[in-house]
């Protein structure tokens, strides 16, 4: 069955013909604060293991919680950026169940009175705004983190537990089961990061476990409105993940029900060497983990001024910015997607617009090589915001290609450098004698130089193959190491070939 689902899955479509799948996310967001939810220990990512532990956050007889008040800013922040509705009265339960990564056996949570309720997220999808409910946000803090023997706890011949990610503050966001393909889940997870980081109240890295998903499914027949029984998928760890992930899950679904079987109500996990769900236990219901009140922490009442504050407060979140960049610079969709998907980039962006005054040109750059730079070098956006000197760069290099003092893939290699090194474009240019070769003479001499190795090209040309000229104009670039100004080359390659179809004999 893994196998055959496997090689389904990784088929178009991506819900099985025939079905309809019903999807509903489980998001956790830690939420960037400098100390945990309910002690003074460090939320600082990286540290030796369990050196940043205290009684209160290992759950130790007598120890007290006190609630971070900037955790509950970042909850109401992400609970108002979502459209909810913030509640003037929550409160924290106590989640009971038994697992290692929690010492004290409970985890406190919010139950039946959250935080936030009933907001949405809208998410482009193939053209269409589609709106996605969300049911809840609430806060809880973090559980330990178990280390297994081998990189999966299958097979694992023992686990150890990190409690320095014990009390980190997260918000768990509920969406409502509006989604129906596993690319619509990617897409809604994709906004849903952009909206965290412009609120600037996670680093949403899902590399290091800041931005995790847990993702619901079920299929029906087109048409039905009863839910079908859903299956719950576990330990997905990128955005490309959830969709495959998905994507196997509805295929396994389906296999299973048109053999005859039933679905069990149950959590998988996802398995990323091999592409499958494997299970892992039976789903939890809500009576299994026994609510109850929190003791040691009073309700919260939030007044209406307090809410009003956080409001006026949030930024322009990333529809609204793509929206304006659109029509103040005259982007295309697309590009103002890309741009927007980080703040730092968008800001880089504006800046560097701002200066040029040709935002296509900018945004061309920007999406090509600003972010080939930043891949290459394994830098996230958020460096762009704390490096002012790289709009200055890519102005200058814009104009010395403009000028055509250098050519466009000159310009490209010069950005990099200047990127690296700190050192402003011209001095570059100079220094490595990149300034574009105007001189017709020596242009012309690297034209015959091109077309006296070129033999079949040239004949090509004069067979009619118009293409075949820019292969020699490109012999031309190389032979010039990228200084020949194209357009001169181009044109004196004609004017030496004559048009395409004949002989200059």
């Amino acid at each position: 069955m893994p196998a055959q689902a496997t090689a389904q899955a990784q088929a178009a479509p991506s819900v099985p013909p025939g079905w309809e799948a019903v999807i509903g996310l489980e998001i956790h967001v830690e939420l960037a604060t400098e100390s945990k939810i309910y002690c003074g220990c460090s939320t600082r990512f990286g540290a030796p293991p369990n050196t940043q532990v205290c009684p209160v956050c290992l759950g130790l007889p007598g120890s007290l919680p006190v609630l971070n008040e900037k955790a509950v800013e970042y909850a109401v922040r992400a609970g108002l950026a979502l459209h909810c509705r913030i509640a003037p009265y929550a409160k924290f339960d106590r989640k009971n169940y038994f697992y290692p990564d929690l010492p004290k056996a409970y985890q406190i949570s919010q139950y039946d009175l959250p935080l936030c309720r009933d907001g949405y997220l809208e998410v482009e999808v193939g053209g269409r705004t589609r709106r996605v409910g969300i049911i809840r946000v609430h806060l809880e803090e973090e559980t330990g983190k178990l280390v297994h023997s081998t990189a999966t706890i299958a097979g694992s011949r023992y686990s150890l537990v990190d409690y320095n990610r014990s009390g980190v503050p997260l918000i768990e966001i509920v969406t409502q089961p509006d989604l129906r393909t596993p690319e619509e889940a990617r897409l809604f997870l994709e906004e849903l990061r952009s909206v965290m980081q412009y609120l600037g109240v996670s680093d949403v890295k899902m590399e290091e476990g800041s931005l995790r998903c847990d993702a619901n499914i079920s299929l029906r027949r087109p048409g039905e409105t009863r839910l079908g029984t859903k299956t719950e998928v576990k330990n997905i760890n990128s955005l490309r993940a959830v969709e495959r992930a998905l994507r196997y899950e509805a295929y396994r679904q389906a296999a299973v029900l048109e053999d005859g079987g039933r679905i069990v109500q149950e959590t998988r996990g996802w398995d990323e060497a091999s592409g499958t769900t494997i299970p892992m236990r039976s789903k939890e219901t809500v009576q299994d983990y026994r609510y109850f009140p929190e003791p040691d922490i009073p309700p919260l009442a939030l007044d209406e001024a307090y809410v009003e504050r956080v409001r006026q407060s949030l930024p322009e979140l990333p529809a609204a910015r793509r929206r304006r960049l659109m029509e103040q610079w005259q982007l295309p969709a697309y590009d103002a997607w890309v741009i927007c998907q980080h703040p730092a980039l968008a800001g880089f962006f504006e800046q560097a617009a701002s200066r040029w005054k040709d935002g296509k040109t900018v945004s061309n750059w920007v999406m090509g090589e600003v972010l080939r730079i930043l891949g290459a070098s394994g830098e996230e956006p958020g460096v762009l915001a704390g490096r002012p000197e790289w709009v200055e760069h890519l102005v200058e290099v814009l104009r010395l290609v403009s000028a055509g003092r250098i050519s466009a893939n000159v310009g490209k290699e010069v950005l990099e450098e200047s990127f690296k090194s700190g050192r402003a474009p011209e001095e570059i240019v100079r220094a490595r004698g990149l300034e574009q070769v105007g001189d017709e003479a020596q242009l012309l001499a690297w034209v015959r130089q091109a077309i006296e190795a070129n033999p079949d090209a040239v004949a090509s040309y004069r067979a009619g193959k118009a293409q075949a000229a820019g292969f020699l104009v490109g012999q031309v670039m190389k032979l010039s190491k990228g200084k020949a100004n194209p357009k001169t080359v181009g044109e004196l390659m004609r004017r030496e070939l004559g048009e395409p179809g004949t002989s200059s004999s």
